[in-house]
């Protein structure tokens, strides 16, 4: 697969066991992933090296949050301890422009969503160093993981990551699909027979509709880890793209963001041996056996609706392919999962292991079951909300270019990713700025008080004249450009106002 760039890159990317090579001589064994892998390893040590001294100062000062991040002259450091004294850390560089074109929290949400897909698929980190301690296991893991997920970052040659053109969008939440009482109560019954599907075993679903969340009945980061994953694999637009529609970063200018220039090709024989190749995703060593769930254009819709993938590999002793698997991370247990496609309808149903003996077997049974109890209700409700549907503008607000977050149900809605495009580059840069300074503000406040939440209010006049606006109350979060306001902050507070009456129940009205 091998995936890299030159050694002058703008971006690094790795992963670091404070608890390993703390001696002399041992200095690699912390190492589990590094990108590029190429760079030579006394260049990766020193890059690490930095990083775990600057981890190990603020400790000093903030023993329980150690650093977030660290702003040098030409590079931003981005830190996230997603396990104890497992570190990732990402370092990119700064451009040329006046106004700083990533933001931290935006990046650290880039590790986040690695560290929680990787757990959903392979277990924690840690779990699996201490079955291998040598480190090999997890490190093939990481390597192949990790470099199939930055490929969705690939325009071109072009090697893309979150920038102030992103600054409407959220990861690490869902969108949500707005329904009328009659469908909800449709999707609710919906939801109902595929849990009884299998006998006496308690299930779990999501439901979406085109690559918008319609109903869940799992926990909000259980949801945050399937649902990221169906828009990344599952739904139609992934299936049928072979990329992930989560992002706009396909859309409009693109030279802003751009951080390295990379190409596919065969590693150094190094890196090679102490990552391991990924190429080969169904060895014959059992111990290093690594599936690769973000391979793309691995998924395809089967003659039942079903989708499959021979990524988990097949049964034993069968041509069949094995059902993927899942873990929970609210529960710990671990669950196939079996797709059902029908049109823009996508349904996404959790067996335990633990209930289904006989494997492929009775996982089969579980899925005629399902067509045979729900078939009808999900001709009905696709139906339904086709019908209802407004299509790739269905929540554009004429005027407004906004963002919404709804932080206590990880959920998000957004502008339409084409109308966001049609911004200056100064409006977006302000927003930018604006979004990082709220995430200063709330991370202050949540150092200070970890019970208290602070309501905010930044109104900033961009260099274009456009106001950048954000409020945050009780959890929620408005982010708004107006670049057709009045020149007087009184009427730009007013457009706010009239949004927040209309579209969010008066959450963010000052009243």
């Amino acid at each position: 697969m091998g995936l890299s760039s030159n050694s002058n890159e703008s971006i690094q990317l790795c992963i670091f066991d404070l608890r390993r090579g703390q001696h002399e001589g041992q200095e690699l064994d912390k190492i589990l992933f590094f990108f590029p892998s190429g760079l030579p390893f006394s260049k990766q040590l020193s890059v690490i090296g930095l990083s775990e001294g600057l981890i190990t100062f603020t400790r000093i000062f903030s023993p329980e949050a150690a650093c977030d991040s660290i702003e040098a002259e030409r590079h931003s450091h981005v830190f996230h301890e997603p396990e104890p004294d497992i570190w990732m850390v990402m370092v990119v560089e700064k451009s040329n422009d006046s106004e700083p074109i990533w933001r931290e929290d935006a990046l650290r949400k880039v590790l986040k969503e690695i560290h929680s897909l990787f757990v959903m698929f392979h277990g924690s980190v840690r779990a699996m160093l201490e079955k291998e301690p040598g480190g090999g296991l997890v490190r093939r893991h990481l390597y192949s993981f990790i470099m199939d997920y930055l490929r969705d970052f690939l325009v071109g040659k072009k090697f893309l990551l979150p920038s102030f053109r992103d600054c409407l969008r959220e990861r690490g939440t869902a969108q949500m699909l707005t329904i009328n009482r009659e469908a909800a109560i449709e999707v609710q019954s919906l939801v109902r027979v595929l849990e009884s599907s299998a006998v006496n075993t308690p299930c779990h679903s999501l439901v979406l509709f085109q690559d918008l969340l319609v109903s869940t009945t799992l926990s909000p980061d259980d949801t945050i880890n399937l649902f990221t994953y169906a828009v990344l694999r599952l739904t139609p637009r992934a299936l049928s793209s072979g990329t992930s529609s989560w992002s706009y970063l396909r859309k409009g200018n693109i030279a802003s963001n751009v951080v390295a220039e990379t190409n596919v090709s065969s590693q150094n024989s190094m890196s090679e041996s102490f990552y391991g190749s990924s190429d080969i995703s169904h060895g014959d060593d059992n111990n290093y056996h690594v599936v690769r769930p973000l391979q793309s254009d691995k998924w395809s819709k089967g003659k039942d609706g079903y989708l499959v993938t021979d990524l988990w590999g097949a049964e034993v002793g069968t041509w069949v392919f094995a059902t993927p698997t899942v873990l929970l991370q609210q529960t710990g247990e671990r669950m196939y999962l079996c797709a059902y496609q029908h049109r823009s309808l996508t349904l996404m149903l959790l067996i335990p292991i633990s209930s289904i003996p006989n494997g492929e077997q009775g996982v089969s049974a579980v899925k005629q079951q399902v067509l045979e109890n729900a078939s009808l209700k999900i001709l009905k409700i696709e139906e339904k909300l086709s019908k209802g549907w407004g299509g790739e503008n269905a929540y554009h607000v004429s005027g407004y270019r906004y963002l919404l977050v709804d932080g206590d149900r990880s959920a998000s809605r957004a502008s339409p990713a084409t109308k966001v495009t049609t911004l200056a580059k100064e409006s977006l840069l302000a927003m930018n700025k604006l979004r990082q300074e709220v995430e200063l503000e709330k991370s202050r406040a949540k150092l200070e008080d970890h019970c208290c939440e602070k309501d905010l209010e930044v109104c900033i006049r961009a260099k274009n004249n456009a106001w950048v606006i954000s409020r945050v109350t009780r959890g929620k979060e408005l982010y708004m450009v107006l670049e057709k306001a009045n020149e007087t902050l009184l009427y730009a507070s007013d457009a706010v106002e009239k949004f927040s009456n209309r579209y969010c129940d008066g959450t963010f009205s000052l009243d």
